[in-house]
């Protein structure tokens, strides 16, 4: 179901600006001098309302963290949440993820987080699932050398599926769990998403898994 617009959008937006990061004509990021740390990038695709990279942001406070969200009005309500709790390592960027290799550099991101995707269920639509080969060499193209893909979801076809994916596609899998809330050493970390909080309480396992690619 679509959100329905925010009230007062453009005025809420204006005052959470300085949490965009700058693009330049060509629409790509331009890192230097934006954070006011030096460590490696992370970014997550698909924030949602921002409960996720939050909890990064306090977990990895030297780190420097870009949320990624298509939906205006959730990235507005993300950029809130990070004024309200004045996250000083998090950035965000309204774009599609399939641009995404041609919005960062080459080679920039340490971690990309891939939480709850759209499962895209049926067949015609495979190829629009953020795990599927079309999407991981655009992966591939902004990871860094040691970079990771840590991937979450309560949709046991997609994982799957996914699992299957990034074989085939020259990652190698590990630390692979179907069930991340009851693991005693994958959960210990583990940060909650709003959606992840919602459809665990009513029942959903949650799958989780890293992937980097083969050298």
């Amino acid at each position: 179901m679509r959100m329905r617009p925010k009230k007062n959008r453009d005025k809420r937006m204006d005052a959470v600006k300085k949490w965009f990061i700058p693009q330049d004509e060509n629409g790509v990021v331009n890192l230097d001098g934006v954070y006011p740390v030096d460590g490696e990038l992370f970014l997550e695709i698909g924030c949602g309302k921002g409960a996720f990279i939050m909890g990064l942001s306090k977990q990895f406070p030297n780190n420097k963290l870009l949320a990624v969200e298509l939906v205006p009005d959730v990235l507005m309500m993300a950029m809130e949440k990070a004024e309200r709790e004045n996250t000083q390592n998090v950035r965000f960027l309204h774009a599609n993820a399939d641009t995404i290799a041609d919005i960062l550099p080459e080679g920039s991101v340490s971690r990309l987080y891939l939480n709850f995707s759209d499962p895209w269920p049926k067949k015609r639509n495979a190829k629009r699932r953020l795990t599927s080969p079309l999407f991981l060499e655009k992966y591939k193209k902004i990871l860094a050398d040691d970079g990771k893909i840590i991937f979450k979801t309560d949709n046991k076809g997609l994982f799957d599926y996914s699992l299957e994916s990034f074989t085939e596609n020259g990652f190698t899998v590990s630390e692979v769990t179907f069930d991340l809330h009851s693991d005693p050493v994958f959960s210990v970390d583990n940060i909650k998403t709003e959606y992840e909080i919602n459809f665990s309480a009513k029942g959903f396992l949650i799958n989780r898994l890293v992937a980097q690619v083969q050298k």
